[in-house]
């Protein structure tokens, strides 16, 4: 229950502001060099790259395995992953030839202090089937210049960050490589009351109260934590749960009443200032059959 905890506090603080997706080609014997400061997705139309971060600086999952440490140069094919942090600097090499995907994005570096620089996914497209076809298709296609293409892009973008983040963190085989966060455990309590139930209408004081604390200590404390307000932390569980929710068919409506909004309109409000699209366009999105 913890790592399920941790996972889910990590991803409501996870910050992404997405970059323009683009294809690459490698020829054989030539590398993708991938620096420090944006955090960049790669993943594999075809062909082949060998990344061999330091010992210690990455981990790896598999489709159907566990996930752990990874361990001297991996190798990835079509339909795998590569998820850099932009911590370290690293080199893919392809010895073949490889047709890439290349997400940048720059990632806040306090929601994702748990994680390893470097993250190899090897059957992303089995893990994810949604999310590697959307992937495989950025930076293939040419811009219409529609009114919210461009949101509608960086939506999936960070569906494709997340989902690599997910694949290491909770893994298919049931066993999850998250850490546990090194967090006060008096703010633990807060935090997860808030995720035990979104929908309550938690006030500072009450949440403060939890943890033992003076309302002013709390809230510091919380933001050093979290790296969000305790406010805004609430808002981040509740629209994580929104999601969840409507991509499993339930209405603005149901949604918007189990998180506790007054109304519906409040509700869509928050959830497109959270998601730059409205609850209705969330839902059809996620309905909508894959692309293939």
């Amino acid at each position: 229950m913890g790592n399920v905890i941790a996972l889910e506090q990590a991803l409501a603080s996870l910050e992404i502001r997405p970059g323009t997706a683009h294809g690459a080609r490698l020829d054989p014997g030539t590398s993708l060099q991938l620096g420090t400061g944006d955090a960049t997705l790669v993943y594999v139309l075809s062909g082949e790259i060998t990344g061999d971060p330091a010992s210690g600086t990455s981990c790896t999952v598999a489709g159907a395995a566990d996930a752990g440490a990874a361990s001297g140069p991996r190798t990835l094919l079509a339909g795998d992953a590569f998820l850099s942090l932009g911590r370290l600097a690293i080199s893919l090499t392809s010895q073949s030839g490889a047709e890439l995907t290349v997400v940048p994005a720059d990632v806040s570096l306090a929601a994702v202090t748990p994680l390893p620089p470097f993250v190899f996914v090897d059957g992303f497209s089995e893990i994810e089937p949604a999310a590697a076809a959307l992937v495989s298709h950025l930076g293939t296609g040419t811009p219409s210049g529609r009114s919210g293409e461009t949101i509608v892009c960086q939506m999936i973008i960070k569906t494709v960050l997340l989902a690599a983040i997910r694949a290491w963190a909770a893994p298919t085989g049931g066993t999850s490589a998250w850490p546990d966060p090194a967090i006060d455990p008096f703010l633990r309590r807060a935090a997860e009351a808030v995720a035990a139930d979104p929908g309550r209408d938690w006030t500072i004081d009450q949440l403060a109260s939890l943890s033992a604390m003076s309302r002013t200590v709390f809230a510091a404390r919380f933001r050093r934590a979290y790296g969000r307000s305790p406010a805004g932390y609430v808002a981040e569980i509740r629209m994580q749960h929104a999601k969840d929710m409507l991509e499993s068919g339930a209405s603005v409506s149901e949604t918007s009443r189990a998180l506790g909004y007054g109304s519906d309109e409040g509700f869509s409000r928050a959830f497109r200032r959270h998601a730059g699209m409205p609850p209705s366009l969330w839902r059809a999105r996620a309905a909508a059959p894959s692309l293939h």
